[in-house]
């Protein structure tokens, strides 16, 4: 009698990922237009304000995201403000470098998150909205 060789289970295919529906990555599009704060004064402000008066009746993430980002840009446009007053006692000169380093690193957090469908609670903000 042939003894049978230990059958290899076929590599089963990989399901691919759920298309993305449009609505999904309006909360990517709020955390992205943050950046628009490079092009134009208060963009960082303006853009995900528009986008969250917008959208956020129709998408709950767009609330939540939204809320949340605004809440982080307000804030840190009052740090800067502040630390910008204390450049005349020196302390902001060391200040403002600080703050536009967090600022970036916890934009770019935020853009990640929102990438993966995930929610960013920033640190450092005053919950105003």
């Amino acid at each position: 009698m042939d003894p049978q060789p230990p059958s290899v289970p076929e590599p089963s295919p990989q399901t691919p990922p759920p298309p993305i529906i449009a609505d999904q990555k309006w909360p990517l599009w709020v955390h992205l237009s943050v950046l628009a704060g490079f092009i134009i004064p208060f963009g960082n402000i303006i853009g995900p304000l528009i986008i969250w008066l917008m959208k956020r009746q129709e998408i709950p993430a767009v609330e939540l995201h939204g809320r949340e980002v605004l809440n982080f840009q307000i804030s840190f446009a009052i740090y800067f403000c502040v630390a910008f007053v204390l450049i005349y006692v020196f302390i902001g000169v060391l200040i403002v470098p600080v703050l536009a380093i967090l600022w970036l690193i916890f934009t770019i957090i935020g853009i990640v998150k929102a990438s993966k469908d995930e929610f960013y609670k920033f640190p450092l903000t005053i919950r105003l909205l």
